[in-house]
């Protein structure tokens, strides 16, 4: 193991900061909670093994020579978790959608409002292919 904070604590504390950022991301990306999209949730998945990647090969694997040094180590889970917790708050602001009632038909203007059709007498069943008679007109009534 390469941590030794008494000999190279930059060093020690790069890699245990890498890796406690790469889990945040993690978490963050794998809970759906605060409503980010998919293409969010991936990112964060994908950063958050990267810098947890990262910090065990230095821990663990690392023999010596040069490293990099990645600021966005430090920037990026800040702005991830600000993001997760704006994004959080503003599903719990937005109010659930209420269900539309079905649009009732208006008259135009100068028009009556219409009346429901009246119900019509059923005719006797008839074979198909038979000719159907025309309907008989209504007798008119005079008031």
């Amino acid at each position: 193991m390469n941590l030794d904070f008494g000999a190279e604590p930059l060093f020690s504390w790069y890699v245990v900061l890498l890796f406690i950022s790469g889990a945040a991301m993690l978490i963050l990306g794998v809970i759906n909670a605060s409503g980010l999209s998919k293409g969010w949730r991936a990112f964060n998945v994908i950063a958050g093994l990267g810098f947890m990647g990262y910090g065990i090969y230095l821990g663990f694997i690392f023999q010596g020579g040069t490293y990099i040094v990645f600021f966005k180590a430090f920037i990026l889970p800040i702005m991830v978790i600000v993001n997760f917790f704006r994004s959080l708050s503003r599903r719990k602001a937005t109010p659930a959608p209420q269900p539309m009632a079905a649009p009732a038909p208006y008259p135009m203007a100068g028009q009556q409002p219409m009346a429901a059709p009246a119900p019509q007498p059923m005719a006797a069943p008839q074979s198909m292919g038979a000719p159907v008679p025309p309907a008989a007109p209504a007798p008119e009534r005079t008031v």
